[in-house]
């Protein structure tokens, strides 16, 4: 799918509950609304969303969408577009594992996306080490 990212990071030992709480204030810091959705043993979704009058009318239901799996020594960080899901904080783990979280987005939306997801993983590399 384009602009969709997967980044791995093995033998860092970084605490994916830091990376969580570090993803997030990134995105907050850039001007997201940010949704999390209850920690698991298998994962943690997060998904942000920019605001704006005109940004709402087109993509209401679209969001940043970023899976955290794994432990300290093997972690994975999904990077990509999703649909924005009202209760994502307390949904069950397990079912937004199973569903379809990302989306295909349109070309012209592509390129922002493309960017965001790039800085964000920018910061995320320079963070975990």
């Amino acid at each position: 799918m384009l602009g969709d990212k997967v980044e791995r990071f093995q033998g860092k030992g970084k605490d994916p509950d830091a990376v969580r709480s570090h993803i997030e204030d990134y995105l907050k810091a850039d001007g997201f609304a940010v949704v999390t959705s209850a920690p698991s043993s298998q994962a943690v979704v997060i998904q942000a969303k920019k605001g704006g009058f005109l940004r709402g009318m087109v993509d209401a239901d679209r969001a940043l969408t970023i899976t955290i799996t794994g432990t300290s020594d093997d972690l994975t960080v999904h990077v990509g577009i999703g649909k924005w899901l009202e209760h994502l904080g307390v949904a069950v783990i397990e079912t937004l594992l199973i569903s379809d979280l990302f989306l295909v987005v349109d070309v012209a939306e592509s390129a922002w996306n493309i960017e965001i997801e790039d800085k964000l993983l920018t910061d995320l590399r320079a963070f975990v080490g």
